[in-house]
């Protein structure tokens, strides 16, 4: 699997974007908010989503991890593809999204290309309890480096946004990267 992308975007079209990595040009389909921010000429790192199907095969890429995290969770929810879940990550930033989801903000999510109110009140239900709360605190920049790597790092091993902020909350902030991830794991 394809997990990340670090190139020379050469092309954009449509929703995708073509990264030049070492004279290979993959196509890499992101999000309205990323497109309209990666400019040509850019390198960029995406993280990437392969998927694989029968007759095809499609990166779909995100600034950060948690959008790709986020992306992940929206086709777990039945009747959503990855289409439809970039679609849903198309109407706002990752945070916006996670936040519509959690808080059951079914017109928001309603405005994907695509997704019907049903299908909208069917993520809701099925996520709404697995996004967690986004955090305001937590600022990222447009290629997500979260402000804080150990929240990163709890993301990647698997815990919401929601709960690595908690398990993070009495951590102190001086300490080094894997000092704060260990002290959050201690916590829980």
């Amino acid at each position: 699997m394809i997990a990340h992308i670090l190139g020379k975007v050469v092309e954009k079209y449509g929703s995708s974007i073509i990264i030049d990595v070492h004279g290979v040009g993959y196509e890499v389909v992101v999000a309205a908010p990323d497109f309209d921010r990666i400019g040509i000429g850019e390198e960029v790192e995406l993280k990437t989503y392969h998927h694989i199907r029968e007759q095809s095969q499609e990166l779909f890429g995100f600034a950060n991890l948690s959008a790709k995290r986020l992306f992940e969770l929206l086709i777990t929810v039945q009747g959503v593809g990855p289409k439809a879940a970039m679609a849903i990550m198309s109407i706002g930033e990752s945070e916006a999204v996670r936040s519509a989801i959690a808080n059951s903000d079914v017109v928001f999510i309603a405005q994907a290309a695509g997704v019907g109110k049903k299908s909208a009140e069917r993520v809701i239900v099925d996520l709404k309890d697995k996004v967690g709360l986004p955090d305001m605190s937590i600022q990222r920049n447009s290629f997500g480096k979260s402000g804080d790597e150990a929240l990163e790092a709890l993301m990647a091993l698997g815990y919401s946004l929601n709960d690595a902020s908690q398990a993070l909350a009495n951590v102190p902030q001086g300490l080094s990267t894997s000092e704060r991830v260990t002290q959050a794991l201690k916590s829980k």
